[in-house]
């Protein structure tokens, strides 16, 4: 059964007389507002693909498949063309289920103004009037850096003035407090030529992309030929931007010399978006850093997002690297000479710093969302969390439960609660084990889901969502017969989780589930299980010092709480030290204590056989 869709009958035929070729295709709803665009290797398989059987596709592509009511496809020479294309709609369309570039509006750009005489100046508005726009700077510091140093660098002028060539000669223009300090050279009264100031915008240009060893070059070209003309005041006017250049040059995060003009791309995604960074290499040094976020919205993969970020960045920052270093191979044909995976080296390095951006921004990009609604983060892992591991409702409480004993030696359970994902320490609780006799896990594991169940419905307190049982098939089987005593199967969800393999176990289901390895859910139940065993073994541990040191070993004349203690932890059972022999014990605690405590055993034993 293909996916439901009311317009089958008429997309079929369009559907099957589709090329095998590449090419972008586009699908419509019913009011002709188009839903997707996407890019094709094979236009018939990748739009055929679409309509396969329901239970193959995601609940989203169901909901977009169901909404298709025509499709148009454009043939194209290649898969590149294809990429290009699909890139170039998206941004124009924006349709609703593609992936979304979240609007950087409020990152500043640096402009050079199309205008005689170009200001330079910071703006977050981008205009498509002629003007030159360098960004965008995630990073304001940057940018006022840059700025600051073309200041130093370049006389400019600032002021907003229309300096025409017919208003300068009308003379409207008086030159400002700007020029008598030397900012300006005065190009409102005609006093800085016209091919003067381009020459430095230019040099501007170059320093702001930063090709700062080209402008050093012509720099120290010019500084020599007025040194030679014996125009030493200008020579030393030069020296100073030299050097200022220079100092700016060595300030920037220097890589191998040898790495001259590269792009570096890192990706690090979550269920809802990806975050990708971007790193300029010019010249040996890192010029420009930034990083973008891309909202998933027909659960992309890692490939998908990058290649579109990709083709994105380069395209918005004009940027002409011939290399690019990615993590990973992305599947697609990238049109550029040289695509670099780095295993190790100075690029393997130059990708983890970028790999390091990706996850700082991801990180504050969260606490922002925190800060902003607290609750939002929680809500958000419930709502994984009943997807995940297919609940009913949100494991909004959640106990979890795990034995701890030493060879049957006092025995315990503690259980721990976390509540919306966070742990609940007031709600946690230990159990000295009373009915089990000997190391029987599961009996012990059945007293303990019964006591605490039947004492909330004795207390008619409220009862978790989701149980949480540390162990595999044996222990939630034991788990699951108290609920059944109690008349609460199907009213809790439990699960077991096996710690070799962490596999999820259902009741009556013989076959595991297996969580991602990186999702959040399974950290969860990773972190209760870990916080279970914890706070187990804190109490099994004080409840073998206070019961089996000093009611045993402590009653041996010469043998303290600390040398009880030893053995304890050596043997870990009293009956364990009695069959100890004497050289064993001595090894322990030396040669005197060892001998009185193998005496006192001895003894006792004797004393046994006697009264038998």
């Amino acid at each position: 059964m293909t996916a439901k869709n009311i317009y089958y009958d008429q997309l079929d035929p369009v559907i099957k007389t589709l090329p095998g070729k590449p090419g972008i295709y586009q699908y419509f709803d019913k009011n002709g507002k188009i839903l997707y665009i996407g890019k094709a290797k094979n236009l018939k398989k990748r739009v055929s693909s679409y309509f396969t059987k329901d239970s193959q596709l995601s609940g989203k592509l169901r909901v977009l498949v169901g909404k298709i009511a025509e499709i148009r496809h454009l043939v194209l020479d290649t898969e590149l063309d294809a990429l290009l294309l699909e890139n170039n709609l998206i941004k124009k369309y924006q349709p609703r289920y593609n992936v979304l570039l979240k609007d950087d509006k409020t990152f500043p750009w640096i402009c050079i103004k199309n205008e005689p005489f170009p200001r330079i100046f910071s703006t977050r508005n981008v205009y498509r009037d002629g003007s030159i726009y360098f960004g965008p700077y995630a990073s304001v510091k940057m940018m006022n850096t840059l700025l600051d140093l073309v200041r130093q660098l370049y006389p400019l002028r600032s002021c907003n003035l229309k300096l025409t060539k017919e208003n300068i000669k009308k003379k409207k223009f008086k030159v400002c407090l700007e020029y008598h300090i030397g900012n300006c050279l005065g190009p409102c009264e005609g006093l800085q030529k016209t091919e003067d100031y381009e020459s430095t915008i230019n040099e501007i240009r170059e320093v702001i992309k930063g090709n700062i060893n080209t402008v050093i070059n012509q720099l120290k070209n010019l500084m020599n030929s007025y040194a030679e003309s014996m125009e030493f005041e200008k020579a030393q006017a030069v020296k100073e931007r030299l050097e200022l250049l220079q100092k700016y040059r060595s300030k920037s995060t220097v890589v191998n010399p040898k790495i001259e003009h590269v792009d570096v791309f890192s990706i690090l995604t979550d269920d809802e978006a990806g975050y990708v960074n971007y790193l300029k290499v010019v010249d040996g040094a890192i010029v420009q850093s930034h990083t973008m976020e891309l909202k998933k919205k027909l659960e992309e993969n890692d490939e998908e997002l990058l290649v579109h970020a990709i083709i994105d960045t380069r395209e918005r920052f004009e940027s002409t690297a011939k290399e690019i270093i990615i993590p990973f191979k992305t599947g697609t044909k990238l049109p550029y000479p040289q695509v670099t995976i780095p295993l190790r080296g100075d690029k393997k390095q130059l990708l983890d710093l970028s790999a390091r951006n990706s996850k700082f921004y991801k990180l504050e990009k969260e606490k922002q969302k925190e800060l902003i609604d607290p609750d939002r983060h929680a809500n958000r892992i419930m709502v994984t969390m009943q997807k995940d591991l297919r609940m009913k409702e949100e494991p909004r409480v959640i106990e979890c439960f795990d034995n701890s004993n030493t060879q049957g030696d006092y025995p315990v359970a503690a259980m721990v609660s976390f509540k919306n994902g966070k742990p609940n320490k007031k709600e946690y609780r230990h159990f000295n084990i009373k009915t089990v006799e000997g190391p029987n896990d599961f009996a012990s594991m059945e007293e303990v889901i019964y006591r605490r169940y039947k004492r909330l419905l004795d207390e008619k307190k409220s009862l978790p969502q989701l149980i949480v049982v540390d162990g595999g098939k044996g222990q939630l089987s034991s788990a699951v017969k108290s609920l059944d005593k109690l008349n609460l199967r199907g009213e809790i969800s439990i699960i077991g989780i096996a710690k070799k393999l962490e596999e999820i176990y259902y009741p009556g289901d013989s076959f595991p589930l297996y969580l991602d390895k990186k999702s959040e859910t399974l950290k969860i139940i990773q972190r209760l299980r870990d916080e279970a065993h914890r706070f187990g073994i804190t109490h099994h541990r004080k409840r073998l010092e206070k019961g089996t040191v000093k009611s045993v070993l402590t009653e041996i004349d010469g043998i303290g709480y600390n040398y009880a203690q030893k053995l304890l932890w050596k043997f870990k059972s009293v009956k364990k030290i009695e069959k100890a022999s004497l050289s064993e014990l001595q090894d322990v605690i030396g040669l005197v204590k060892g001998k009185i405590v193998f005496d006192f055993f001895k003894e006792r034993q004797q004393a046994a056989k006697t009264k038998e």
